[in-house]
């Protein structure tokens, strides 16, 4: 999930969240801006710029300090033909202070994560179809990489499967398995994590396949750790996948549409999440700009629940926030950030709120120390 830390809905009703907007700079953005999220109402504060960086595009939380890291997606650093990944203190009024940078190990970097134990940020690069493990200094600083590893092959798509595109990077609820989806050739490749050492390693099996042309984005656990759920961005589906977490191993349960069956027009998808309860699942459409709804059975099976409009263009990304009540969507295109209510049956209703930061692309939520 989004959360940093576990957000306990018996605390009082006065409770906000930090809400941290990873954007994309230039034509008004200036870096990484910060909101708060009211509880009981569902009202977000007005943005403001907590750190001036280039491209941080996507953010990811410690799960037990002050830290946050973004990727940069710059097209040089230190002279080499890469992207950066920065390292930021919280301090106690919410803002952010820079502490260093260091490469991703490849070209356009679009995904990162703290792993489990907080001593890992690991970082996919799409661009270069990369995958690289940083290590988390005991200052919050990130030392340089210490695993490297190149994906290889291709795909049906010629025009965005060339080559390997690795999109996104998760733990799994053990921590002790690393999944990178590629869009590029149609895998999740699977690592051994050595948190302490900070390394990767080729799992056996290394992958698992997904149908060609599907073009995996992002991964999603259950929280019961037993399924886990692949938005594919070219396919615009949802594959359930069960999940052996002794074995590091995936299985096939079903595929569905992302979109509804009647649309004929131009769409990929983009973010997927888990509800906190385990009971349903969210995915967004860019082009249908709609998040998809699915009801999760005891099996770990989908049935659709239909599409809500996202509230703007290009939803890139969205949060849900750890008590489940209020689901935030970031819109790139539209340039504004929109709030829904998470009813009982799983369905959204979307609220009167929502505020505007230019080309926001990433949702992460901190509970207010």
């Amino acid at each position: 999930m989004c959360a940093a830390t576990a957000y306990s809905a018996e605390k009082t009703e006065a409770e906000k969240l930090q809400v941290w907007i990873g954007t994309y700079t230039g034509q008004g953005s200036e870096g990484i801006y910060r909101s708060q999220l009211d509880l009981s109402s569902g009202k977000l504060s007005e943005p403001q710029l907590a750190a001036k960086t280039a491209n941080p595009s996507f953010l990811a939380l410690h799960p037990a300090r002050p830290l946050l890291y973004s990727v940069s997606e710059i097209s040089e650093m230190g002279g080499k033909k890469t992207g950066g990944v920065t390292a930021f203190a919280i301090d106690e009024s919410g803002g952010l202070k820079q502490l260093n940078q260091e490469m991703s190990q490849g070209m356009g970097p679009c995904h990162l994560n703290v792993d489990r134990s907080g001593k890992v940020v690991l970082v996919a690069n799409y661009g270069s179809g990369t995958v690289a493990s940083l290590p988390i200094l005991e200052d919050g600083r990130l030392g340089p990489a210490k695993s490297v590893i190149q994906h290889q092959g291709n795909s049906v798509n010629p025009q965005r499967q060339e080559g390997p595109h690795a999109h996104s990077i998760n733990m799994d609820p053990t921590n002790r398995f690393a999944v990178a989806a590629d869009l590029g050739i149609d895998k999740l490749m699977i690592y051994r994590l050595d948190a302490d050492a900070a390394t990767l390693s080729p799992h056996e099996p290394p992958f698992f396949a997904l149908p060609p042309g599907a073009g995996p984005r992002h991964l999603a656990f259950h929280p019961s750790g037993r399924y886990a759920y692949v938005i594919n961005e070219l396919a615009s589906s949802m594959s359930a996948l069960a999940y052996d977490s002794e074995k590091g191993q995936f299985a096939d349960l079903q595929t569905e549409t992302n979109l509804p069956h009647d649309f004929t027009g131009s769409s990929t998808t983009a973010e997927v999440q888990v509800h906190p309860s385990g009971k349903f699942l969210y995915g967004s459409n860019r082009g249908h700009d709609s998040i998809a709804m699915f009801a999760i059975d005891e099996a770990g099976k989908l049935t659709a629940l239909g599409h809500e409009p996202s509230g703007g263009k290009t939803p890139r990304n969205f949060g849900i926030e750890p008590s489940g009540r209020f689901l935030v969507a970031a819109h790139q295109d539209s340039d504004n950030i929109v709030v829904f209510r998470i009813g009982q049956d799983g369905k959204l209703q979307r609220t009167a709120d929502e505020i505007r930061v230019s080309r926001p692309v990433c949702i992460k939520f901190r509970q207010v120390d």
